[in-house]
């Protein structure tokens, strides 16, 4: 699972529907892979307004990334800086979940990953 699709993903629990804090889901013991792809400043460019940037930052600092700028750049600033779109890229394209557990701040709830794939079933007691 890609890192970008982490910043998608909200706690499927229901009692969790109306809690911020069940956004982001936090990584636990989580493994990672590098897998090389072909930048693409327009694929970045277009989903840099899309990305909740503060969920970002706060799921690379917990996976070790060096902290991210307080605000997300501008497209302008992104095109300008061409080390500054790399990381980007490297973060949420190339970077991926493969092992580990995905964990909601609201109530707990931890959800596997295996082999890049999350199991987002839930146990009846949590629908």
């Amino acid at each position: 699972m890609k890192l970008l699709t982490l910043n998608f993903l909200t706690c499927a629990v229901k009692a969790c529907k109306s809690s911020s804090e069940s956004f982001p889901l936090h990584p636990k013991d989580a493994e990672l892979a590098q897998d090389e792809v072909e930048l693409n400043p327009q694929l970045l460019t277009n989903i840099l307004h899309r990305i909740d940037w503060n969920a970002l930052r706060t799921t690379a600092t917990e996976l070790g990334f060096p902290e991210l700028p307080g605000q997300a750049p501008t497209e302008e600033e992104l095109q300008a800086d061409e080390k500054k779109m790399k990381d980007l890229h490297n973060l949420l394209i190339e970077t991926q979940l493969m092992e580990g557990k995905l964990v909601c701040g609201h109530c707990g709830h931890e959800y596997a990953v295996r082999e890049g794939i999350a199991n987002f079933l839930l146990p009846s007691h949590l629908v």
